[in-house]
């Protein structure tokens, strides 16, 4: 089975989009021309790597939104490997979308089409540094690749101590399965080298944080107003590689 499609943003729930695309503003983020797909209120920042769609509308959220143009015939696989769809809307008149959770609840969407167009000028890191890794929350990182190892093959990295975290890359995005208590939500994390430049200007624009949040590494965690939280570490937590063949495929680590 070939994967999900490329990962097109992380789509969170936003009650007032003006108050959030005001937070990533301020945190270097920069707004993206988006479509005319949804019919909601919908906005997208970007940081050049991480696109996070802020959406006013009643959906499953946070998700990782992915973009499978093939999206009918890809479903019936997926439906022929035992994935079980939460939501399915294939029609020739309308926008198609599947949606799915994984075996830790995360909501996974695919999409037919783009629903905003990239841009030059969101080519730069915010002042969170560089985008490294999505962490999801898990129960037992084992058992959630069992999951993703068929639709994100390629297993990066691991760690087994202080927790299990294991580090798949889906098509533009990689994935991290974290067993750390201290993240209870899908969260993004980056590699910031001027710690002391985001701290100061976090107490100076008065964005709420946490300073060591518990997550391995982390020296801040920075809450968005509809709930998102960001971790800043000063380096990657995850140093060495897990050894694959050649040609990248993890599906048949032993999980």
């Amino acid at each position: 089975m070939s994967g999900i499609g490329r990962f097109l943003e992380f789509s969170v729930r936003t009650p007032d989009i003006l108050e959030s695309l005001h937070f990533y503003r301020t945190l270097g983020f920069t707004e993206l021309e988006i479509g005319e797909v949804w019919s909601h209120k919908y906005a997208v920042v970007s940081d050049g790597e991480l696109s996070i769609g802020l959406h006013d509308r009643e959906f499953d959220a946070p998700a990782m939104t992915f973009v499978q143009q093939d999206i009918a015939r890809h479903a019936r696989s997926m439906t022929d490997h035992g994935f079980n769809f939460s939501f399915m809307q294939l029609d020739e008149d309308a926008f198609n979308e599947l949606r799915f959770p994984d075996r830790d609840g995360h909501m996974v969407t695919m999409l037919e089409a783009r629903t905003f167009n990239p841009s030059e000028e969101a080519e730069k890191d915010s002042i969170c540094g560089s985008w490294f890794e999505l962490t999801l929350p898990v129960k037992d990182a084992l058992r959630s690749a069992q999951f993703w190892a068929p639709i994100a093959p390629s297993l990066l990295e691991m760690r087994e101590e202080p927790t299990t975290h294991m580090r798949f890359a889906a098509d533009g995005v990689p994935l991290g399965l974290s067993e750390s208590i201290a993240v209870i939500a899908p969260s993004p994390c980056f590699k910031c080298a001027d710690r002391h430049g985001l701290m100061g200007h976090l107490e100076q624009q008065q964005i709420p944080f946490e300073k060591f949040p518990g997550f391995e590494g982390a020296f801040v965690a920075i809450k968005a107003p509809e709930g998102t939280t960001l971790f800043a570490f000063e380096e990657d937590f995850l140093g060495e590689k897990y050894e694959v063949d050649e040609s990248g495929d993890a599906s048949d680590f032993p999980v």
